[in-house]
């Protein structure tokens, strides 16, 4: 390949890695970095560093080993020296890792051992500093080693660093990158790494310099009594702008100027009838000749898609609701994007579609809507809204930078004071150059270690947001900015979460959407439950006491100092030490709550919870009990001290507004979880409401006593839906593949409250799906496993899957119900597997679903056992997945609290509630198989209810195939070798 045609397929690269959005002055800083940093200087950041990769057997830092190390020495824009070596193991490649990397036993054979390796690499480097792709990987393998730890005291991360360099990149994966910027191509070859790294360097570092006047010393002065290995780097860049004021908000006003445009109006202000699209025209859109033609080179008529989108027209036109369940491959996302743009266009409104997946939020936001937008003649303008705590709130980072860093609230696992405050101000530093580079955009795909790093110290809640009274509302703000714009657009795509929060907040936080899809609605209902749950945990308490602290540390502290300065001091020092006297008294009375509700685990049975904590229903009976009095008189007693605490913080908040608004804003932002507590408190020790159901999760061990919650959920989700959300709403359609049981709707309508605003008000409408499900899915259900409670069931399980692995030659996905069983089929099954050369992966504690997902299909032959996280929403289309197991038919426990507390006010809840929710959970399930019109697979049932008992019809007349045959475990091996056999 050319110069030329090189550095055109670089630039290519580079533009598919820059996040939509990007303004244009960035985008081009971006394009000319790799031109720029040919003869950019950095003086001593480019003299005398030590670029380094390594490669290991695997991941674990306690299991696998080094097997190669490569290094090189650069000096200005020169590599003046290398270090190659490959490192013995002592112990065997991984089949996968020889594949991976290359390195196989032979060239590890006779190497040094990682000892003798690391003591040359420490010559090598000479303690200079060492810069890493993802450096604590590579460092904690090299220290791991005896004398690792002399290699050198300062490692840089190239990877963190990256990412505050290059904030609008949608990855920072240094082939991504290198291949973007025209440097060395990245393979798993460590000597390759070092090159394509060392190129980077220098790109890095003119990104970096790009960054506003004046950042770099800001981010190098945070918080110096933290090591932060950044701060060197940072602090010899601001040389270049020394004495220069960096100003967030000045930055910010330059971005965002003329970003805005023409508030739509309220659809319920409309005069006159609206103007809707016809049925016959969304109908011609969809055919050869309309909009869909120009969206896809390749037009595929679906007469499911067209009924679809007739009938989102008509609740569009009828302002009335409807429930929609559309089969895979009717291209549902098209049939109700079309007329809802048509009617926000001609209307001068707005209207919302809410998904639960992410995966489906990028795929409307980065493809369908996009390319809708290009077939429409008028173009179509659309944005994306998330909630509250994905959004960097720029007033807790300014706080964050100027307040003590809160330390209390990381998880540290071992890790010191000093390692976690480092993670803190990389998060820091990655939000503000995002910030500054960014008109509007979220924290998701900034690589932040929110494991180590508390959501609320870079965002805030609903509730905390000061709004007006915040210097960046609304305009400069990402997160109110992003909420404006979207009040000026067609479309808003957001997820159910927030659409949920804002119905909590009577609309106060959307724009006034009254139009609306719910896609995958049937997971509507639960996540309303989760967002609607009132919880109050012990951990949290305490964590949120002490960093508001006292006269001596925390928040408190801050403000006395400052109040020192004041007109006022006196006054406002006398209320806050007032406050701080009742604080420490709510501290403990919250902590006696908590330490009082741990003397209630003695009522919960063991098989109420996981391991270590159990769950228990706090029904009339445990109400009854002299435990539970002991509750509701700590809870009486915290709730009276936080309420004088809450009063005395508020007293002394409008004292310091009189003359430090920023201060008093503080204070305020930083107690509002007191109120939250004392509702909390009250409402489920002290005034309980019959609307909620009521749990304690309790720790059986008095050492995990902070993990003490005592939480209420509202019982009928419907009903709330129904008075609070529904009236207000011009039209909502609810859709999904999997909503209704057998032809009912029965059970959707009223989880989501359809069955309340009257017969004539929504319409129920069910698709097939355009796919042949019938040729392409076979399902087996083995009519004589053992029932689930029976002995033998495990052995049996085992034996029935060796036979289908090994059948279908790997890639099945065996989706459990509950931990216990899944660790002790893959302790049983793995090895008989691995001796007929077929792997087996589980879903285990801690582990990333996303890298199972990923790992699953890269691999075509590798096995999972997996947990509830891919019983939906899990795509592997094509040969990667071919059969699906469902050993047991996922009914809730009977233990749950809701399904105790439906059973007690319902004999026939079972019926209800939680048999169809089994059943659709069993169709999500299956729809994993099918992905695209070419998939074919194999469903295997492997509980014998299905054939024993009545409700198993339910089953088998939901699921989207007809081929269903029932056979004794032992011949079902034999089925799916024939199976295999015939799609050959």
């Amino acid at each position: 390949m050319s110069q030329d045609m090189q550095h055109e397929a670089a630039v290519a690269s580079l533009e598919e890695l820059i996040m939509p959005g990007t303004p244009a002055s960035v985008k081009a800083a971006y394009r000319s970095l790799a031109e720029r940093a040919k003869t950019a200087r950095f003086g001593l950041l480019e003299d005398d560093l030590v670029v380094l990769d390594t490669e290991t057997t695997g991941l674990s830092f306690r299991d696998c080993e080094l097997i190669e190390i490569s290094a090189a020495r650069i000096q200005g824009r020169k590599i003046v020296e290398r270090f190659e070596t490959y490192v013995d193991p002592g112990r065997p490649i991984p089949p996968e890792i020889q594949k991976l990397t290359g390195i196989s036993q032979i060239d590890v054979a006779g190497a040094p051992s990682p000892r003798e390796a690391v003591a040359m690499l420490a010559d090598f480097v000479g303690g200079v500093p060492v810069l890493a792709h993802n450096a604590t990987f590579d460092r904690t393998f090299v220290e791991a080693v005896p004398g690792g730890a002399n290699v050198s005291d300062t490692w840089v991360d190239t990877l963190a660093l990256s990412r505050i360099a290059l904030p609008r990149l949608t990855s920072h994966r240094l082939a991504d990158m290198a291949s973007a910027f025209g440097c060395a191509a990245v393979t798993h070859n460590a000597s390759d790494d070092v090159d394509a790294l060392c190129g980077m360097w220098r790109i890095i570092l003119c990104a970096l310099s790009d960054l506003p006047c004046g950042l770099m010393g800001f981010l190098a002065d945070m918080h110096p009594e933290i090591d932060w290995a950044f701060r060197p780097v940072l602090s010899q860049l601001a040389l270049a702008d020394e004495g220069v004021r960096f100003s967030l908000p000045a930055v910010r006003a330059r971005l965002v100027e003329a970003e805005c445009g023409h508030v739509r109006m309220d659809a319920q202000e409309l005069d006159g009838s609206p103007m809707c699209p016809t049925p016959e025209e969304v109908t011609a859109e969809l055919r050869e000749g309309g909009v869909a033609s120009r969206m896809y080179e390749r037009l595929e008529r679906r007469p499911e898609q067209e009924e679809m989108a007739r009938e989102v027209t008509r609740a569009l036109k009828e302002s009335t609701h409807r429930a929609i369940e559309a089969g895979t491959g009717v291209g549902k996302s098209l049939a109700y994007l079309l007329p809802m743009a048509l009617y926000a266009q001609r209307n001068n409104v707005t209207v919302g579609v809410a998904t639960k997946t992410n995966a489906l939020t990028d795929q409307l936001v980065s493809h369908e809507l996009p390319a809708l937008s290009a077939a429409l003649p008028e173009g179509l303008e659309f944005h994306s809204l998330k909630g509250y705590d994905h959004y960097p709130c720029l007033h807790r980072m300014d706080r964050a930078v100027r307040e003590d860093l809160p330390i209390a609230a990381g998880k540290k696992d071992g890790r010191s004071d000093n390692a976690v405050g480092a993670d803190m101000l990389t998060a820091l530093a990655v939000c503000y150059s995002f910030a500054c580079q960014s008109p509007d955009g979220d924290l998701d795909a900034l690589g932040i270690r929110w494991r180590y790093v508390p959501r609320s110290m870079l965002t805030t809640t609903s509730g905390e947001c000061l709004k007006s009274r915040c210097p960046y509302y609304p305009h400069l703000c990402l997160l109110h900015g992003a909420r404006k714009r979207a009040a000026c657009g067609d479309v808003v795509v957001t997820n159910h979460s927030l659409l949920l929060r804002n119905v909590d907040a009577d609309g106060n936080i959307l724009p006034p959407i009254r139009h609306w899809v719910v896609d995958e609605a049937h997971a509507f209902e639960s996540e309303a439950r989760r967002q609607w749950a009132v919880e109050v945990s012990g951990e949290e308490a305490r964590v949120a006491f002490e960093l508001l602290g006292g006269m001596k540390t925390g928040v408190i502290r801050n403000l006395v100092a400052q109040a020192a300065k004041l007109d006022n001091s006196t006054l406002v020092t006398g209320l806050l030490a007032k406050a701080s006297a009742t604080i420490a008294r709510a501290t403990m009375a919250t902590a006696d709550l908590f330490d009082v509700t741990h003397g209630l685990v003695g009522m919960a049975r063991g098989g109420e919870g996981g391991y270590d904590l159990v769950t228990l229903w706090i029904d009339d009976a445990v109400r009854a009990t002299d435990e539970w009095a002991a509750v509701v008189e700590a809870g009486e007693h915290a709730a009276d001290v936080l309420a004088a605490a809450a009063k005395e913080l508020k007293e002394a908040a409008d004292a310091l507004r009189e003359t430090d608004a920023r201060a008093a804003s503080d204070l305020g932002e930083s107690t509002r979880f007191l109120t939250e507590l004392l509702a909390g408190v009250r409402l489920i020790c002290v005034e309980p409401d019959p609307a909620y159901v009521y749990s304690a999760q309790l720790s059986r061990s008095r050492k995990r006593m902070n993990m003490e919650k005592l939480c209420a959920e509202k019982l009928d989700i419907g009903a709330d839906l129904a008075e609070r959300w529904l009236p207000e709403m011009e039209s909502v359609v609810f859709t999904s593949a999997t909503i209704a049981v057998g032809e009912s709707f029965e059970h959707f309508d009223a989880a989501v409250g359809l069955d309340r605003v009257g017969g004539n008000m929504h319409r129920d409408l069910r698709l097939d799906s355009s796919f042949d499900f019938d040729r392409n899915m076979s399902i087996v259900v083995a009519k004589d496993m053992p029932a689930p409670n029976e002995r033998g069931y495990i052995d049996a399980l085992v034996d029935l899957l060796y036979d289908v692995h090994v059948s279908m030659g790997g890639s099945v996905l065996t989706l459990f119900t509950n931990r216990r069983d899944m660790e002790r089929v893959h302790e049983a099954l793995a090895p008989r597997l691995a001796e007929a050369g077929l792997e087996l992966a589980q879903q285990g504690r801690g582990a990333s679903a996303r890298r199972l997902r990923d790992q699953f299909v890269a691999d075509k032959s590798l096995s999972l056992l997996a947990l509830k996280s891919f019983w939906e929403g899990f795509d592997a289309a094509g040969d990667t997945l071919r059969c699906v197991v469902i050993p047991k038919l996922p009914f809730a426990s009977p233990n749950d609290p809701l399904v105790k507390e439906r059973e007690a006010r319902d004999q026939r809840a079972w019926w209800k509630y939680s048999l169809p929710e089994a059943v659709i959970s069993v169709k999500q399930a299956a729809g994993r198989l099918i992905r695209t019109s070419t998939d074919t697979g194999v469903l295997v049932l492997a509980d014998s209810r299905l054939v024993t008992k009545r409700y198993g019809r339910q089953f088998i007349a939901s699921l989207p195939s007809k081929s269903v045959q029932q056979m004794n475990r032992a011949g079902i091996g034999r089925f799916i070798k024939m199976w295999r056999a015939s799609r050959k």
